[in-house]
C-alpha cells in the first residue's frame, strides 16, 4: 500500500482533530469544565474574589452534587440528544428548562436544610450566579461551535473566486430569510446578497440575517441601478400569479432578470432545496394558490389499498400515480401499454417510496382477456382510470380508435371493476366533453355517459372528474411553444383570440383524489380552473420568459383553427347546473343522464361500427347520439 502524500496528511490530521472534538466525551468534558468553573466562578463574585477561609470547606462540598445535579438535568432535558451544528431557538427552551430543574432542589436544600448542615446550603446569590453563567456558558459554547464549524466549512467548500454577482431578494419572510441564511452559510453560491425588497411597509428600514430591507418593488428600478445589480430573486414560498407578474413586468421593463425558489410542495416533499433558483417559467404566471385537501378523508380512501393508475405513464397518470403513492396504499398497479414510459414512472416511484409494493403491468385496457387476469390477479380496491387518447387532431384522424379507447376501453374497465367488487372508479375526463366540436371530446362525454350506466348497475362508486388543460402536459401548448423559440421561431397561434383553462399536473391530480373520496356514485365533478388564458399572450410572455421579445426576436403567426377545436372551452354546458361541495375547487355537475337503454344500445352500436372501421359513420351517429355536439365533417 502507497504512503500517503505529505500534502494529504495535514487533511487527514486535521480531520483526525475534528472528530477527536466533536465526539460526545469531549462534549461532556466541555459542559462539565464549564459547570465547575461557573460555581466557582459563582462563589468567587459572591465574595468580591476574596472567599474567607470558613466558606472554602462548603464550597467544596456544594461543588460535586450541584454541578452532578446540572448535568442530569441536561441529559434529561434532551441537550445531548441535539446536533449541535443546528442550535438555534427552538434549542434554548431545553437549557432553561434544565436550568430550572438543576436549581430546584439546590433550592429546597438551602430552604430546608437545618443549621447542622451549614455545608450544604449554597447561598441564594451563588445559586442565582451559576445558574446563569453554568447554563449560559454550556449553551454559548455550542454556539461557538457551529459558528466555528460554518466558516470552516464555508471556507472547504468556497469554490468561487472573483467578484460574486449583487442580489436583492423580493421578500423578506420566511422563505426570503431561509434563503439569505443559506447563501450566507455556503461558499459554492457565488452570489452577494446587497438587501431585500419587500411589499410590507412595516418591514421598511428593518434589517434580517444582517442585510436590510431596501425598500418595495417600486424600488426595484432604483436598486438596480444603484447596486448595480445582476439580478433578483423572488423569494416568497407562496406567491400568487399576480404578483409574480407584476414582479416580471418591473424587472422586463429595467430590465433585469428574474429568478424565483422553487414551488412550496417541491420544498415540503424534500426535492429540492431553498437555493435551488431557476429561471422563471411560463407555469410561475399560471400557477395558482396549493391545494388544501381533506387530508384524513384521502388518506381513509387510499391508505392499505391496493389501487390501480391505468395510463400511468402519461403526465396526468404518472401525476396520478405520484399522489396516490404519498398516503401510503399497500400496493400500487400501474397499467399502460406504452412500455418505455411505463419504465420511467416505475423507477422513479420506487426510488422515492421503496417500502410501497409496486407493480408495472404492461396491458391495454381494450385488452379484455389481459385486464381480466390482472384484476383476478391483483383485486384492486381504487381504479383511477386516466388511460385515454387525448390530442385533438390525431382523434379526429383516428376516428375509430379514438372511440374504442376512450368509450369501449371505458367500458371494458368499468365492467371488470364492477365484477370484481372494486370500491370506487374515478374517470378522468376534460372540460372538451362539454358541448363537443372534436371526436376526442363526443368520446370522453359519451364515458362519461358510460361510467353514469355502470353506476347504476353495480355496487362499485363509479364517477367522473372534469377539467382542463395540465400545464406542460404531453402533447400540450406549452412544450410545442418551448421546441419552437428555442429553435427561432416562428411561434404558431391558432387564433388571436383562442382561451384556455390551465392548472398544474398536480394540482389536477390532487383534486382527482379529492373528488374520489366525495362520490357517492355516478357524478360528474367539475375542477375550479380559475379564469382562462389567452393563448397569444401565453406565447408572448414564453418569449419574453426566454430573454427574447415577441415579434422582433421571435415572430408569433397565426395558423388558424384546426379541425374539431373550439375558440373557447367551457366547463359545463347551457342549462347543466353546478353544486357546490365542501372543497371550495370542486363542483358537481348536474347532468342529464341517458337512460339505460339508450347507453347499452349505444355501446354495442359504437362497438360494431369500430369494428367495421367506419369512421365517418362513426363521426355521424356521435353527432346523433350527442344532441349538444357538434362534430366537424
Amino acid at each position: 500500500m502507497e504512503p500517503k502524500s505529505e500534502a494529504s496528511q495535514p487533511d487527514s490530521v486535521r480531520m483526525s482533530v475534528w472528530r477527536r472534538l466533536l465526539s460526545r466525551r469531549a462534549q461532556y468534558a466541555l459542559d462539565l469544565t464549564v459547570l465547575v468553573a461557573t460555581f466557582l466562578l459563582a462563589y468567587l463574585l459572591r465574595f468580591d474574589f476574596q472567599i474567607p477561609a470558613s466558606q472554602m470547606r462548603a464550597v467544596w462540598v456544594q461543588l460535586p452534587y450541584v454541578v452532578l445535579l446540572q448535568f442530569v438535568a441536561l441529559a434529561v432535558s434532551g441537550v445531548y440528544s441535539f446536533i449541535w451544528r443546528y442550535i438555534g431557538l427552538a434549542e434554548i427552551w431545553a437549557f432553561g428548562r434544565a436550568a430550572f430543574w438543576s436549581a430546584l432542589p439546590v433550592l429546597v436544600l438551602r430552604l430546608g436544610l437545618p443549621e447542622r448542615f451549614q455545608d450544604w446550603r449554597v447561598p441564594l446569590s451563588v445559586i442565582v450566579i451559576d445558574t446563569v453563567l453554568a447554563f449560559g456558558g454550556v449553551l454559548a459554547i455550542r454556539v461557538l461551535r457551529r459558528v466555528v464549524f460554518e466558516r470552516y466549512e464555508k471556507h472547504q467548500r468556497s469554490g468561487t473566486s472573483g467578484r460574486r454577482k449583487p442580489v436583492v431578494l423580493v421578500g423578506a419572510g420566511r422563505a426570503g430569510v431561509l434563503a439569505a441564511k443559506e447563501i450566507q452559510g455556503r461558499g459554492d453560491i457565488d452570489l452577494w446578497i446587497e438587501g431585500f425588497v419587500d411589499d410590507d411597509p412595516q418591514k421598511q428600514g428593518a434589517v434580517i440575517q444582517g442585510k436590510k430591507v431596501l425598500g418595495s418593488t417600486r424600488d426595484l428600478p432604483r436598486l438596480a441601478s444603484e447596486l448595480e445589480l445582476d439580478h433578483v430573486i423572488i423569494t416568497i414560498a407562496q406567491v400568487s400569479r399576480e404578483k409574480i407578474r407584476r414582479i416580471v413586468d418591473i424587472c422586463e421593463r429595467i430590465p433585469i432578470r428574474a429568478q424565483i425558489i422553487p414551488g412550496f410542495y417541491e420544498l415540503l416533499d424534500g426535492r429540492v432545496g431553498i437555493t435551488r433558483f431557476r429561471e422563471l417559467q411560463i407555469e410561475d404566471l399560471l400557477g395558482r394558490e396549493p391545494v388544501k385537501l381533506e387530508e384524513d378523508e384521502v388518506q381513509s380512501f387510499i391508505r392499505g389499498k391496493t389501487v390501480m393508475v391505468t395510463g400511468a405513464g402519461g403526465s396526468i397518470g404518472s401525476e396520478m400515480a405520484r399522489q396516490v403513492a404519498k398516503y401510503g396504499p399497500q400496493r400500487l398497479l400501474l397499467v399502460e401499454r406504452a412500455e418505455f414510459v411505463l419504465f420511467e414512472t416505475d423507477r422513479e416511484l420506487r426510488a422515492q417510496w421503496p417500502e410501497i409494493e409496486i407493480e408495472p403491468l404492461v396491458a391495454d385496457v381494450c385488452d379484455a382477456s389481459r385486464m381480466r387476469w390482472i384484476f383476478a390477479a391483483s383485486r384492486p380496491q381504487v381504479v383511477f382510470h386516466a388511460a385515454a387518447h387525448k390530442h385533438v387532431t390525431l382523434v379526429e384522424l383516428n376516428v375509430a380508435e379514438g372511440i374504442r379507447n376512450n368509450v369501449l376501453g371505458t367500458w371494458a374497465l368499468g365492467e371488470l371493476a364492477g365484477e370484481f367488487g372494486v370500491e370506487a372508479l374515478v374517470l378522468i375526463s376534460t372540460d372538451k366533453a362539454v358541448r363537443p366540436t372534436s371526436v376526442m371530446g363526443a368520446t370522453k362525454r359519451v364515458a362519461e355517459l358510460v361510467v353514469q350506466e355502470l353506476d347504476r348497475s353495480h355496487d362499485t362508486r363509479y364517477v367522473s372528474v372534469r377539467f382542463g388543460n395540465v400545464l406542460g402536459s404531453t402533447g400540450s401548448v406549452i412544450p410545442i411553444f418551448r421546441q419552437q423559440i428555442v429553435s427561432g421561431g416562428p411561434v404558431t397561434v391558432t387564433h388571436p383570440e383562442m382561451t384556455r383553462y390551465f392548472m398544474t399536473i398536480a394540482e389536477a391530480a390532487q383534486l382527482v383524489l379529492q373528488a374520489g373520496t366525495m362520490g357517492e356514485g355516478g357524478e360528474i365533478f367539475v375542477l375550479d380552473m380559475g379564469e382562462p388564458v389567452r393563448i397569444l399572450d401565453l406565447a408572448k410572455d414564453m418569449i419574453t420568459l426566454s430573454g427574447l421579445k415577441p415579434y422582433e426576436d421571435v415572430d408569433i403567426v397565426y395558423s388558424g383553427i384546426r379541425p374539431g377545436e373550439k375558440l373557447f372551452e367551457e366547463l359545463q354546458t347551457a342549462g347543466e347546473d353546478m353544486a357546490k361541495t365542501r372543497h371550495p375547487k370542486i363542483y358537481i355537475g348536474k347532468v342529464n343522464a341517458y337512460s339505460s337503454d339508450e347507453i347499452q344500445a349505444a355501446v354495442r352500436r359504437l362497438r360494431e361500427l369500430v369494428l367495421s372501421g367506419a369512421d365517418e359513420e362513426l363521426r355521424s351517429y356521435l353527432d346523433r347520439l350527442l344532441p349538444e355536439a357538434q362534430l366537424a365533417g
